[in-house]
């Protein structure tokens, strides 16, 4: 009997995980996109280079391939191509595609979100400049300018004058394949994650994390965790899930939120999706909670049964940090400092020294996971970390 086969989108080192979960649970891998030196190909079975943001090229591929099932790498894009190539060959594992529109595009979230009663920044979609400028007219300043369906901090913009709005509004504007961005009013607080596997619609596990950001203030360099998100703040996280999923009548699997904690414990939600996160962050949820996140996600997204998962809290005190630079230039190497050293417990680094960063903003180097000896020692050696590991550049 043949190997059953399985189709991931995406084959960069965020996808690692899945690939290798996947093929412990008997599949045959076949990844693709249109980056041929991503560093999950290799693990791979087999890579077709297409790319994958074009749904109908992942038809043709999953059709001519003979798939059985359809897993979504850790990109929005990814996912759109999922569950439309799903749609399309009554594949199991995935809402339907107008669904997960509804999540994945940030203004049509945002409508949903303030009528089912889910704390959301007041935003408006916007098809061009003269409804922009009525927007700004609506919403108090600072405002957040952005592309309705793109992640990892591209085209996001904070303006606090119209003369910088419109300066946002036109990055965004040319990076979006839509023909409209969104722009909200800007809530403060602090920035955490909330990771959930829904099973029948109900929360069955839930991961909270604390974000840090480095000199781009709006792509993730690394999380901690315990939380400090309150239990009250969780337990409302829990049931804006379950709204979600009672609203959209969504199957069974991932569902990965950015929130926002204001002064007074109130969790706003920024981001919402239904793939992985990228950047390791299942394993990171490996790591914290002892629960085997890329293999749930993926027996989720091939149909199999997903009620055994344990809602497991985070086991002592944990961090991820992407090693990112503070200029460009030329790597020459990436250091640690002796503090540290004795916290790492995987290191995947991916630099090449000679590397030239030609955008500090973007850059990384690689992935740590450190593991420390009580909350005290995370909070101090988390705010240090980007002295504490570092990209010596030329």
């Amino acid at each position: 009997m043949s190997q059953k086969k399985i189709l991931l989108l995406g084959g960069g080192h965020a996808e690692i995980p899945l690939i290798q979960a996947a093929q412990n649970l008997g599949w045959y891998v076949i990844t693709t996109g249109n980056d041929r030196k991503g560093l999950g190909h290799p693990y791979a079975d087999k890579n077709v280079f297409v790319d994958f943001s074009d749904k109908d090229a992942m038809l043709e591929l999953a059709r001519s391939e003979g798939v059985q099932a359809v897993c979504s790498g850790c990109n929005d894009f990814a996912l759109l191509s999922t569950v439309y190539v799903c749609e399309k060959l009554g594949l199991p594992g995935h809402d339907s595609y107008a669904t997960s529109l509804e999540i994945h595009h940030k203004d049509k979230y945002r409508t949903m979100a303030t009528r089912l009663g889910i704390p959301t920044p007041k935003a408006i979609a916007v098809h061009n400049e003269n409804e922009f400028s009525i927007a700004l007219s609506e919403l108090e300043f600072p405002i957040i300018v952005k592309p309705v369906d793109l992640t990892g901090g591209k085209g996001i913009h904070r303006a606090d004058t119209r003369e910088g709005a419109f300066a946002a509004y036109k990055d965004a504007a040319c990076r979006t394949r839509q023909d409209h961005i969104v722009v909200e009013e800007f809530v403060q607080g602090s920035n955490h994650g909330f990771s959930a596997m829904l099973v029948k619609g109900k929360v069955a596990f839930a991961f909270a994390d604390n974000e840090q950001y480095f000199l781009n203030k709006y792509m993730v360099s690394g999380a901690n965790s315990p939380t400090t998100t309150s239990e009250i703040g969780l337990s409302k996280l829990r049931d804006f899930s379950e709204r979600i999923a009672k609203e959209l009548s969504l199957v069974d699997g991932i569902l990965h939120i950015q929130y926002i904690e204001k002064s007074d414990g109130t969790p706003v939600i920024i981001e919402i999706c239904r793939r992985p996160p990228g950047d390791l962050y299942i394993k990171f949820v490996k790591y914290a909670t002892g629960v085997d996140y890329p293999k749930f996600i993926v027996m989720a997204e091939t149909g199999e049964d997903i009620s055994d998962i344990v809602d497991i809290p985070t086991q002592g005190y944990w961090l991820r940090h992407c090693v990112m630079p503070t200029c460009e230039g030329a790597v020459r190497d990436v250091v640690f400092a002796p503090k540290i050293e004795s916290n790492i417990v995987e290191k995947f680094l991916w630099f090449e020294p000679g590397d030239v960063i030609t955008d500090k903003l973007l850059y990384k180097a690689g992935i740590v996971f450190f593991k420390f000896n009580s909350l005290a020692e995370m909070q101090e050696k988390t705010g240090e970390m980007t002295e504490l590991a570092r990209i010596i550049v030329e």
